[in-house]
């Protein structure tokens, strides 16, 4: 049996449904105690004074520290590193201390910590830690950041990242052009929200010198590293193990200021501490998205595009995590998406605010960029009266231009993005939807039509596009897999043992596969960037191709046929020639033992990333009375290379279509003029619910990617890229007879209802 492209249910699926996973949270060590974190509760201000007496004084409370206190003794939160794949004109990172010293820039930012002998006790004691402010103006709103008084006065200026793409000659094309649509866009903050918050538990034994760390983390092996710079203490005497991982969407690819202070404290005081991220905490701690666009695109009476001029702002808060400047500069770079566009000219300026960092979150820059870039293919069409289909058509790279390098360097690896466009509106029935708009009268509820296609690319760059493996044999042929990567709901285990059961011929429940342990595994790059398969996967592949060549040469001199004649299968290696001619698997493993251990490794290098495309449609019912929006049709097309097992790109496509229709309806990361956080906890923050969701309509196009030996595309974040704005799209195309051309997300039903009234005249 072949197991690749086969729908295997994940087998890492039955603990978690059977209330069998492992977490952070459920770590309990003997003699363990529990931190509570003191937040800022201000946006700006200077800490004039701060006494912890009588916090230390409170009962079962072990430790008290502030900023002060770890002066000369931690440093400061490791800074991002854009490296040779992200050139930047500027860019100025703050000192992120990890607890405050003489100021705060962001409502929750961490100042002290309690240790105590339960949460409780820890959370009580924060209550008694006094300090004094000097309350100054915060920087809220990212237009207003460039002008405002400087939050880090050593940086000179609030722009702390600029990035200026030029390609083409865009004056000549503005100066052809017969069209010029003009556009600003609003991306909104949203909360990653994974169902499992950040989580950190330390135990050092002095014994053995070994500090061993539990992190709810995308990158185990990235955090021994930060921790060794930061604790002065050399990697091998630091073990940490990322447990079951409940959804990250990115936030867990940051190192945080807790991801030190838990470790530094079991160091310190020589117990076992754990701390558990509240959703409060989480949603103060970091957010996605976050930028401004003004476009202008010049085209031609067709719809053909002739160039772009574009300036983007992003909002990248007070401080820089490790992600923080990439959302900003992928969207700049790959604002153009599939379409040729021959002239390109963008500016974009990260800047400082009074609010938590910014960073990757699920597509990390594509749903931003592809925002502003379908909305303005809509508004194309909508001006020279054409199809938005066929608008996407005519600009599409065509089919013989691949390997097709955009004006702005990005090179991208063939797909058949018309036949994957075509297939979704034949999914989507199209005219028909078209015809029912058209049907409609007045008083009935509005139908619209909204569609987007996108690219994502996979892989990052720099060491993220190297990974490695081990595969280990037994005698008794049993196989383990050790892998870098760190997956976090992704399905890799399945994945990885589906690739080797097919090379030798067994069974996946024969496989094992290792990772998230520096100690079992000790090298890795992680889970991100839709990196698992293509680079992960890749490195097991190798390494299995070793495995496999060997075990051939040995069985082609048990059976007296050359090594090419040798085939594996249902757990038995024979001659493809003669097919009676057969030895079992077991045999030939034990075999091999008796010459040497059986232990291969593999590593791949990305040499460039794969792109997946996605057409996404989505039909629309707007109710013009109440502003209510009900999806009546949703059809996603993707073409993502080979697929390994389709069950797992099927699961990853259903989750990025649900977080882009929370994008585009509900989310959105409210602040006072103040700097405060106003839906600060998911009774406030409205995120998509399962009832509210349609049915999907999925289906795949293959192209195989020439970049890794597997064919494979990323998939991990494709959907979230087109989803949102194909439902955009879809409510502004109902609400376009009504005079209405824009609206930001998220399209709320209050949002729409005062649009309604004003475009009628009537007063709110």
């Amino acid at each position: 049996m072949v197991y690749t492209g086969q729908s295997i249910t994940p087998y890492e699926s039955r603990r978690f449904v059977t209330g069998n996973g492992h977490f952070v949270g459920d770590l309990d060590l003997p003699n363990m105690l529990h931190v509570a974190v003191l937040r800022s509760p201000h946006a700006h201000a200077v800490l004039k004074a701060i006494d912890t007496t009588s916090a230390r004084n409170q009962p079962s409370v072990v430790a008290v520290l502030h900023g002060r206190d770890l002066d000369g003794v931690l440093g400061s939160i490791p800074p991002p590193v854009m490296g040779p794949g992200r050139p930047v004109d500027a860019l100025r990172i703050p000192t992120h201390p990890v607890l405050a010293t003489d100021r705060v820039c962001y409502t929750g930012q961490p100042l002290a910590i309690v240790a105590a002998e339960s949460l409780a006790l820890a959370q009580d004691a924060v209550e008694h830690i006094e300090i004094e402010y000097e309350v100054r103006l915060p920087v809220v709103e990212p237009l207003d950041a460039e002008a405002a008084p400087v939050i880090h006065p050593e940086l000179g200026s609030n722009v702390a990242l600029h990035v200026h793409e030029q390609g083409g000659d865009p004056e000549a094309a503005f100066a052809q052009a017969d069209h010029v649509i003009r556009q600003r866009y609003n991306v909104p903050r949203l909360a990653p929200a994974p169902l499992e918050t950040r989580g950190v538990v330390a135990d050092y034994q002095p014994q053995t010198d070994q500090l061993t760390v539990w992190n709810s983390t995308q990158a185990p092996h990235r955090i021994r590293v930060h921790l060794s710079e930061l604790l002065n203490r050399p990697e091998d005497a630091i073990r940490v193990i990322a447990p079951d991982v409940g959804g990250s969407f990115g936030i867990k690819d940051c190192m945080f200021p807790e991801d030190v202070l838990i470790p530094y404290l079991a160091l310190r005081l020589g117990r076992p501490v754990k701390w558990i991220e509240s959703r409060r905490e989480h949603l103060l701690a970091y957010h996605g998205r976050g930028q401004e666009f003004d476009i202008e695109a010049a085209v031609k009476r067709d719809g053909s595009i002739l160039g772009i001029r574009a300036e983007i702002v992003a909002d990248m808060g007070a401080y820089m995590l490790r992600t923080t400047p990439f959302p900003a500069f992928n969207a700049c770079r790959r604002l153009t998406g599939p379409y040729h566009i021959p002239a390109v000219q963008i500016d974009m300026r990260g800047v400082l605010t009074n609010k938590p960092p910014t960073g990757a979150y699920r597509g990390t820059g594509g749903p931003e960029s592809a925002f502003c870039m379908e909305r303005t293919l809509d508004l194309i069409a909508r001006d020279l009266g054409l199809d938005p289909a066929e608008v996407r058509r005519r600009n599409f790279i065509p089919q013989d231009a691949f390997p097709y390098r955009t004006v702005t360097g990005v090179a991208y690896d063939p797909g058949q993005y018309d036949q994957t466009l075509t297939r979704m509106l034949e999914c989507l029935d199209y005219p028909h939807w078209r015809a029912e708009a058209e049907r409609r009268q007045p008083y009935e509820p509005r139908i619209g039509v909204g569609l987007a296609t996108c690219l994502k690319s996979s892989g990052a760059s720099g060491d993220h596009r190297h990974e490695q493996a081990r595969v280990q044999i037994e005698s008794t042929g049993e196989v383990t897999i050790d892998t870098g990567i760190s997956p976090h709901g992704q399905g890799s285990e399945t994945a990885f043992a589906q690739l080797a059961a097919d090379a030798l011929g067994i069974e996946p429940a024969h496989i094992r596969v290792r990772h998230s342990d520096t100690t079992l595994v000790p090298f890795g790059e992680g889970t991100s960037a839709s990196r698992g398969l293509i680079v992960g996967g890749s490195a097991v592949y190798t390494a299995l191709q070793a495995a496999r060549q060997q075990l051939a040469q040995i069985a082609a001199h048990e059976l007296a046929c050359p090594v090419e004649d040798i085939d594996f299968q249902d757990a038995n290696v024979l001659n493809r020639r003669q097919p009676d001619a057969t030895i079992s698997y077991t045999h030939l493993t034990n075999l091999a033992h008796s010459r040497g251990a059986l232990v291969f490794g593999g590593s791949y290098t990305l040499p460039e990333n794969p792109f997946t495309f996605g057409a996404h449609g989505v039909v629309v019912e707007v109710d013009p009375e109440t502003a209510a929006i009900t999806i009546l049709r949703y059809v996603g097309v993707h073409d993502c290379g080979h697929i390994i097992n389709p069950k797992l790109v099927e699961g990853q496509i259903h989750g990025g279509i649900v977080q882009g229709i929370g994008q585009a309806l509900t989310e959105d990361m409210v602040y006072s003029p103040e700097g405060q956080l106003l839906n600060g906890s998911l009774l406030d923050y409205a995120m998509p619910r399962a009832p509210a969701m349609p049915a999907f309509t999925l289906d795949t196009v293959t192209t195989q990617s020439p970049t890794n030996p597997l064919g494979a595309k990323g998939i991990g974040s494709v959907a979230t890229v087109p989803a949102p704005v194909a439902v955009a799209n879809a409510v502004l195309d109902a609400l376009s007879g009504l005079g209405i051309r824009h609206l930001d997300m998220p399209l709320t039903p209050d949002k729409i209802w005062r649009a309604l009234c004003d475009a009628r005249g009537e007063t709110v």
